[in-house]
């Protein structure tokens, strides 16, 4: 059995902006990593909010599975899609009877399994069930197959990302927080052996709020009205984490931050 096994994980894809700039940074990081598992989040890869189902097959040309959060359900498409494509996940902690399927296990090359597990908090969110009780399910069943249990855990807030780190440490290989689009700079391994950020952050346009133009978020807090977002062009930026895992016990080894950014003007 190799000694690591390696993860890739991207965060929130933004748009036709954060598919160019998966395309165009995602070669680099593969050589520099050589991956054995590439993770993206893509709850807003379609037009900036919602998956469909002719990008979701894009994508799996690039990277292993597609996680997502809250904004999955926005074009109603997707929701066959979901019932149909195994890698493609939606929070795990969803009520019973929705479409799609919280967890994929994986196979390397190799033949090493590893499990991705979607979660999603609840504060300032839906209220929906409880991710730290459905983590114990999900984690006694997925344990079962494979040691290896990488986590997007989508929430809002820092505390209950950290919560959730803290409760599954030892648990689970790594918990990597999705949905602010801003990466954190607090990446470590915890005493136990899970590899933990509060925030990966997301791959779009550069020049931006949170991925949106900034004229329109602007508008947004100027006048209190609602208004409709577009994902933003100038310049490329791409955020991951990759991990390093030992594939005999499922402890991390070591996680590391990845920004990479173009400046280039709107196409």
């Amino acid at each position: 059995m190799p000694d690591k096994f390696e993860v890739l994980f991207i965060g929130d894809l933004i748009g036709r902006p954060g598919r160019r700039a998966l395309a165009r940074f995602l070669p680099e990081l593969k050589k520099k990593y050589e991956p054995d598992l590439i993770i993206a989040n893509a709850e807003n890869a379609a037009g900036g909010n919602g998956l469909t189902e002719e990008i979701g097959k894009e994508l799996f040309f690039q990277v292993d599975v597609l996680t997502s959060g809250n904004h999955i359900w926005d074009k109603k498409e997707v929701l066959n899609y979901l019932d149909k494509e195994p890698r493609l996940l939606r929070p795990a902690n969803y009520p019973a009877g929705n479409p799609g399927r919280g967890h994929y296990i994986f196979q390397n090359e190799k033949g090493i399994k590893a499990a991705v597990l979607n979660l999603q908090g609840r504060v300032f969110m839906e209220p929906i069930d409880c991710p730290f009780r459905q983590a114990d399910i999900e984690i006694e069943a997925l344990s079962k197959t494979t040691p290896i249990i990488v986590i997007d855990f989508h929430a809002e807030a820092t505390s209950e990302k950290q919560g959730l780190g803290w409760y599954l440490d030892g648990r689970a290989s790594a918990l990597i927080g999705t949905h602010t689009h801003t990466p954190t700079a607090d990446e470590r391994v915890l005493p136990r052996g899970t590899a933990y950020i509060t925030d990966v952050g997301m791959a779009g346009g550069l020049n931006s709020v949170i991925g949106m133009k900034p004229e329109q978020a602007l508008q947004r807090f100027l006048s209190s009205r609602p208004q409709r977002f577009e994902p933003a062009t100038d310049g490329l930026v791409l955020s991951s984490v990759a991990i390093s895992i030992d594939p005999a016990s499922g402890k991390a080894l070591s996680i590391k931050r990845e920004l990479l950014t173009e400046e280039k003007s709107e196409e």
